[in-house]
């Protein structure tokens, strides 16, 4: 099944024939992962229970080991995202003055089986 493309923040783009480009594969998993892990719980009106709500760390002190725990909560209940071998996520403290993180996950995509690196900065 196809995916629209669409980059967290972006515009929807057009394919070659002026169409909405569609997304596949790794692209596809990246894209809901991100989604997934960027939305709120309670925003998604037909699964309320739905997101990581990571924004909800942005301005706050930062919380490492909590991030971490929504992050690897979240790769979980993907279904694309592979149990086995196990994502890996480490967030780490970049800046101690601004409380910028960043998350960088692994992960095995089920469908394609090729491994899959997510880098998240927040400031």
């Amino acid at each position: 099944m196809y995916d629209i493309t669409l980059e967290w923040g972006a515009d929807l783009s057009a394919d070659s024939s002026g169409d909405l480009a569609l997304t596949t594969g790794s692209d596809q998993t990246t894209q809901r992962v991100i989604r997934r892990l960027l939305t709120n719980a309670g925003d998604y009106i037909w699964n309320l229970q739905y997101g990581g709500g990571l924004a909800a760390f942005v301005g706050q002190p930062t919380a490492a080991a909590e991030i971490e725990a929504v992050i690897r909560a979240q790769m979980a209940l993907e279904t694309e995202v592979a149990s086995a071998p196990a994502p890996t996520v480490a967030v780490s403290t970049i800046d101690t003055a601004s409380g910028s993180v960043v998350a960088d996950i692994t992960y095995s995509d089920a469908s394609s089986n090729s491994v899959v690196n997510i880098n998240l900065v927040a400031n």
